[in-house]
């Protein structure tokens, strides 16, 4: 059921290869690499390992009936239907800072509330677009490569 779009599950490892999603601007390209996050700033999260967006739109989720979340696009290029705002307490999401994620197009936040899979992908959970902010749309980053920005932003050295 659904959109036919790659499911986003949630597991309990941290340390899951295929858990990891690189941070980017919107599509004009207002992200720099290295800079800060701000809160209240607009972004894209793209899959490591697909190259997808994470992406919602008015489709029910299969297994609570929230909002479907999926994996959409390819090579980090979808639609305006993969921007999210960072919302954090701060001026900017800090390493170690639990944030939210709302939706521009549709204003669901990121959620994960526990229902699971079964087969095939047994014991992975639903994540999901809830209307409201609560405790199951809470984020942290728990891995991953944290660029410290350079004092020059001309000058860096590349790997």
């Amino acid at each position: 059921t659904g959109s036919g779009q790659q499911s986003v599950t949630g597991v309990e490892a941290s340390d899951d290869a295929n858990s990891y999603w690189r941070i980017r601007g919107k599509s004009d390209g207002s992200c720099q690499r290295g800079t800060p996050v701000k809160c209240g700033q607009a972004i894209r999260l793209t899959h490591v390992n697909t190259g997808k967006n994470l992406h919602t739109h008015h489709f029910p989720s299969p297994l609570s009936n929230n909002q479907e979340v999926s994996a959409f696009g390819d090579d980090g290029e979808g639609d305006d239907l993969d921007i999210w705002i960072v919302q954090c307490s701060g001026t900017y999401w800090e390493r170690d800072d639990a944030v939210r994620f709302k939706h521009v197009g549709t204003e669901v936040f990121l959620s994960i509330t526990g229902e699971q899979y079964g087969h095939p992908i047994r014991g992975q959970r639903e994540v999901h677009g809830m209307p409201a902010a609560n405790h199951h749309n809470y984020w942290k980053a728990m891995e991953g490569v944290f660029i410290k920005p350079s004092m020059d932003p001309a000058k860096h050295d590349e790997l």
